[in-house]
């Protein structure tokens, strides 16, 4: 449980960095031929799935100097390389490589853009 937090809804959570929250999905109960799998079983899996549900600003950029024009002012806004992931995507990710939360009685992973393999991206899903 994520503490001091208790409203229900996300938009309190900032992800920070690269990082990525995702929201796993619920791992297959049985087999392809119908022998059911022990929960055991399906937590060892190495690679997972889940919905991403936020997404940090990415990696940030250090600030270019600008010596040769000392008359402009400098500012100090950090600029970020955005990340792949959008909100929505189906991503596959390494499960060791993340963070596991509870908020509201579900379960979320904290992992970082190089711990996702493959996103899969259905524009027309949410129209």
């Amino acid at each position: 449980m994520v503490p001091g937090i208790d409203e229900k809804d996300l938009s309190k959570f900032i992800v920070v960095g690269d990082r990525v929250l995702i929201q796993p999905k619920t791992p297959e109960k049985r087999t392809k031929s119908g022998l059911f799998l022990p929960p055991n079983v399906q937590e060892k899996e190495k690679v997972h799935s889940g919905y991403v549900v936020k997404v940090g600003p990415g990696y940030p950029i250090s600030a270019i100097a600008e010596e040769d024009e000392p008359w402009k002012s400098k500012s100090e806004n950090v600029r970020y390389v955005p990340l792949q992931p959008r909100e929505g995507d189906l991503a596959v990710y390494l499960q060791n490589s993340g963070y596991e939360i509870e908020f509201n009685n579900q379960k979320y992973v904290i992992v970082s853009q190089s711990a996702i393999l493959m996103l899969i991206r259905d524009e027309g899903l949410f129209e």
